[in-house]
């Protein structure tokens, strides 16, 4: 390695085999949503370990309803600007909607998020022929994070935002999709507004790990969006965020506050949970 590149080797970086290595010893894995410099900066010195830039950008930067108008521009854009700012954090970033819908495209959005916007990783909701996406990808050396359960982009088609796997035929539909998704090469798993219990048997039969937002305590790690976390957004709130804004100083403390919670299993509690 080239010294002028070297970083503070307290603080190593989080790669694939470090998420591996916390999933095997039962340390839980704290992750988080950013979409800027100035919030990323703030991620790492909570010792976050993973960051998503997700397309939840569209709802919660720009305003929309959905996550569907959010174009690959966007997260390219905001996907190098958090980018520049992180030292520790492993960074996924979202292939927005319909941008992976054949393997080409999938694989040139990919390339362009990694090559433009300094993603480690990138996520594609799952459904379809995505496994055959996922494999190709895996293919060629691309990380991959599949997620599961409520799918944001397919909002239109499903009638909403709704926990997903509460049925008995649903729940081993999610599983059977997520141990598919392991075996076509997926390295980390996102499961969304299922059961508690679903979370739990999902986690339980994959190999690599598991973050779940709203899918119960059992999931290897928990994500949130920032904004959530430090009560930035107004209005109702998914029955699974906590304020942790609530008797902390400030930003920092807050967000250093959510990663104890989660690395105790002090978070998610049952109200947060479906």
């Amino acid at each position: 390695m080239y010294t002028h590149l070297q970083r503070d080797a307290s603080r190593p970086p989080v790669t694939l085999a470090t998420l591996a290595r916390m999933k095997a010893d039962g340390e839980k894995i704290a992750s988080l949503t950013c979409y800027d410099a100035s919030f990323a900066v703030l991620l790492d010195a909570a010792d976050v370990d993973v960051v998503l830039v997700g397309d939840s950008l569209g709802m919660v930067i720009q305003g929309h309803h959905t996550t569907v108008p959010v174009t690959m521009d966007h997260m390219v854009y905001h996907s190098a600007a958090v980018a520049r700012a992180l030292q520790r954090p492993f960074l996924i970033t979202d292939l927005p909607f319909m941008s992976y819908p054949s393997q080409a495209l999938a694989l040139e959005h990919s390339v362009r998020l990694m090559q433009q916007g300094g993603a480690q990783m990138v996520k594609l909701e799952s459904g379809g022929k995505q496994t055959e996406i996922v494999e190709f990808l895996a293919s060629h050396d691309i990380a991959v994070c599949a997620h599961v359960g409520l799918k944001p982009q397919s909002v239109h088609k499903t009638g909403g935002f709704r926990v997903q796997g509460r049925e008995r035929e649903t729940a081993a539909r999610l599983l059977e999709e997520a141990r598919s998704l392991e075996s076509a090469g997926a390295d980390i798993v996102l499961l969304e507004c299922i059961p508690a219990t679903l979370g739990k048997a999902i986690t339980a039969a994959l190999q690599v790990p598991v973050i779940g937002i709203g899918a119960g305590p059992d999931t290897d790690g928990q994500i949130l969006v920032t904004y959530d976390v430090l009560d930035i957004t107004t209005g109702r709130k998914p029955r699974f965020v906590r304020n942790f804004m609530d008797g902390t100083g400030n930003n920092l403390e807050a967000l250093q506050q959510y990663v104890r919670a989660v690395k105790q299993g002090e978070y998610p509690a049952p109200e947060h949970c479906f």
